[in-house]
């Protein structure tokens, strides 16, 4: 099918914003990094008439560093002079990304549904966005932010986002979970708390507007429990397996800023732009699926292979 890319151009003063943006979270990605290292305290206390230097957690968690001497008096000078600059360079951050997400909803910069990118930055944010990858639909959002173009949204319309959830790290996921939330629920109903798992759509919750999420997985092996909830809770998701999801969870991943329709921001992860491809075509020659969404399966396919070729060769080595 004929693609003209030149449809796909999207405004300039939008493409010098977008990347203006992008790169003040990338900077507050990586601070906030570096900011976990100094998590906690560090302080002294006397036992004994002796004094301590303390390590403490964000738990309540304590750990003695040594009795005070010039080399834990140094450590404990070096602990809170990085501590205070990486909080102020923390707090700089994001006022400056609060005034660019003005700037994107203003030139419109962003296209995804915002339901979905407070979502992403949800699971970022509690730490679980390592065990999930966007399938389907909303990968689109990445690879036109890649691109710097605009998908027809007759090719990006939905009303729900694909999770696809990594089994291989149930256990720690599992962990990682409860130290947020009682439940994937819960997670969800921090984003939005009308977010409810359908009765008989287990896999799937949705709030009062209709959108909804799904959360899959690959067909059980190497020890896969089957069927699995995401947590003890009664009302959680159980998760779905889908045909070809174990290759999409092999396939090599694609990282991208998204940006909402409102203008905030968030890192999606999602499957390589040549493997939603070949995903896509296979999905349109599926004799059982909808034909509606069989002929957009096509679209999305040809749209990204376009893209791929034209605005984003360098990824063709990496496939």
């Amino acid at each position: 099918m004929p693609i003209n890319l030149e449809n796909f151009e999207i405004d300039p003063d939008a493409a010098r914003q977008y990347i203006d943006a992008r790169a003040v979270f990338v900077e507050l990605e990586r601070t906030q990094k570096n900011a976990l290292q100094v998590r906690g305290g560090m302080v002294w206390k006397t036992v004994n008439g002796q004094d301590y230097l303390i390590r403490t957690s964000t738990t309540g968690g304590q750990k003695s560093l040594g009795r005070r001497s010039p080399e834990t008096e140094a450590m404990h000078h070096s602990f809170i002079e990085k501590k205070q600059s990486v909080e102020e360079r923390v707090s700089s951050l994001k006022a400056t990304v609060v005034r660019h997400q003005r700037m994107n909803r203003a030139l419109r910069v962003g296209r995804m549904p915002t339901i979905a990118v407070a979502i992403l930055g949800r699971l970022a944010n509690a730490g679980l966005d390592d065990y999930f990858r966007v399938v389907g639909t909303h990968s689109l959002y990445a690879y036109e932010a890649a691109a710097g173009v605009s998908f027809a949204a007759e090719i990006t319309s939905t009303r729900d986002i694909d999770l696809l959830w990594d089994t291989r790290k149930r256990v720690t996921f599992t962990q990682k979970l409860m130290q947020d939330s009682p439940s994937m629920l819960a997670a969800l109903q921090k984003v939005d708390k009308t977010f409810q798992v359908i009765e008989d759509q287990k896999y799937t919750a949705i709030n009062q507007d209709g959108f909804e999420v799904d959360i899959i997985r690959r067909f059980a092996t190497e020890g896969d429990p089957h069927p699995i909830r995401l947590s003890d809770a009664e009302d959680d998701f159980w998760v779905v397996q889908a045909k070809r999801a174990g290759d999409l969870m092999n396939a090599p991943e694609f990282a991208e800023i998204v940006v909402a329709e409102g203008g905030a921001r968030a890192r999606m992860t999602t499957i390589h732009p040549s493997v939603f491809v070949s995903f896509k075509r296979w999905m349109a020659k599926e004799p059982d699926r909808d034909p509606i969404k069989r002929r957009r399966d096509a679209l999305q396919a040809d749209a990204v292979e376009w893209v791929l070729h034209e605005r984003l060769p360098h990824l063709l080595a990496k496939a």
